[in-house]
């Protein structure tokens, strides 16, 4: 069979980024998603060289979850190159593999004679992003999301899920950031989740979430920072009898060995903008 004319994609262009944005309005609050493929070669190439580091395999340059309260104009984002942006640019926090001597903190490229030293930084793209606010900020509060409430049954009007970025680490593990957001007829829930996993060495989950209520126009956002090494999430998961097969998928699945890994950071904040 012959193709009469070029192969249509799919996925919108990232210059029509409206159409390919869905929005959901509840209660005053417009709550946004986008998702387009992974960046080309030219947006990659300026994103890597304002944000002075090399960027992840999988960077999904033109994707976004938002929040936004339509009569004041406060907004929260989340975005792949503001992410990165709080990626640790020095060789503070670089993890090295032992097996692989391409990540020292002062690590060189050798080619057809030119040397090139290569900036350090994390290179696990660990960040610690709690989204981009315009408008009020958020102060510090006592009052947690109310997690009982999100456990009602209630019905879920709006759903997305939208990575920012993904990265396999050089074949030593995965680093992701990705967000969820469900809308239910009264709150939602924005989960941002940063799962890095290298391999023999360390897992981290860093969990930004925000909460909205509705009625009353408060928002919440609460940051929660987890690490364990690699070895003791592994004996742990075996000390419950998981075989061999489980234990390698749960190593990979963020939602099964969160509750394993120790607290190292929480922030929790609120802002009324109603």
């Amino acid at each position: 069979m012959a193709f009469s004319g070029p192969i249509q994609e799919s996925y919108p262009s990232p210059q029509d980024l409206g159409s390919a944005t869905v929005s959901h309005t509840q209660h005053g609050f417009r709550i946004s998603a986008r998702k387009l493929p992974i960046s080309k070669s030219g947006p990659i190439d300026d994103m890597s060289k304002s944000l002075g580091i090399p960027v992840p395999e999988m960077i999904f340059g033109d994707n976004i979850v938002a929040v936004e309260h339509i009569a004041s104009g406060w907004r929260v984002e989340f975005n792949s190159y503001d992410a990165l942006d709080r990626v640790d640019k020095t060789d503070k926090n670089m993890l090295k593999v032992a097996y692989s001597k391409a990540w020292s903190s002062s690590r060189e490229k050798t080619h057809e004679g030119i040397k090139e030293v290569v900036k350090p930084f994390d290179w696990s793209y660990t960040t610690d992003y709690k989204g981009t606010v315009k408008g009020k900020p958020f102060e510090p509060s006592t009052e947690p999301i109310p997690i009982q409430l999100l456990k009602r049954p209630d019905p879920i009007l709006f759903f997305e899920e939208v990575v920012l970025y993904e990265s396999e680490l050089d074949d030593n593990g995965i680093s992701i950031l990705s967000c969820k957001i469900r809308v239910m007829p009264e709150r939602m829930l924005l989960l941002c989740r940063l799962f890095m996993r290298l391999d023999n060495v360390i897992i981290r989950v860093r969990d930004t979430r925000i909460y909205v209520d509705f009625k009353s126009g408060k928002v919440t956002r609460e940051y929660t920072a987890t690490e364990e090494s690699f070895d003791k999430v592994q004996k742990d998961l075996q000390r419950a009898g998981r075989m061999s097969g489980d234990v390698t998928a749960a190593m990979r699945d963020p939602n099964q060995i969160s509750s394993l890994l120790p607290k190292v950071e929480h922030v929790l904040e609120s802002v009324s903008v109603a």
